[in-house]
């Protein structure tokens, strides 16, 4: 079991626990509802509240932001509750600029796009129904994860 704190310093517990709250969520949510819970056709759902560029106009997109904001709305206070709730209030503190991490989530959410899906729904919706293109969609994310990691720490970034 050393082998796993050289990993996970923190503990690991926590980090099952999250798996199996995400799992049984999005679990639930398609059994009630027929939903599938990836999140980056909400990147282009909201986007079609202030976009009128044709692609954001388009009926899938327009009959499915309104479920899809609250979605991402409650992962954002879901992440809030949770970091109150377990770090007694303490928020989470970055020393990335304001800017990095803005950039950093507009191309993410293209990427995600382009990809034709992001992690959540690759990886946790499209796995969960042994889909072989969100295997291959998992893979790349993580071999360019790694690797992009790999350069900025090399780099001097952290």
């Amino acid at each position: 079991m050393d082998w796993i704190a050289q990993w996970f310093p923190s503990g690991w517990m926590h980090y099952l626990g999250g798996g199996v709250s995400i799992g049984l969520g999005v679990s639930l949510l398609f059994v009630l509802t027929g939903l599938i819970g990836g999140v980056s056709t909400g990147y282009t759902a909201v986007w079609s509240f202030v976009s009128d560029w044709s692609h954001f106009r388009q009926d899938r997109f327009l009959a499915t932001r309104n479920w899809r904001l609250t979605y991402g709305v409650g992962m954002i206070l879901g992440a809030f509750a949770f970091t109150v709730a377990m770090r007694h209030g303490a928020g989470f503190i970055t020393h990335v600029p304001f800017w990095q991490l803005f950039i950093g989530g507009i191309l993410g959410g293209f990427g995600a796009r382009m990809g034709g899906g992001c992690t959540s729904g690759h990886g946790v919706c499209g796995l969960g129904s042994l889909q072989v293109p969100s295997l291959l969609a998992v893979l790349t994310f993580l071999t360019t994860a790694i690797v992009t990691a790999h350069v900025v720490r090399a780099l001097g970034g952290f």
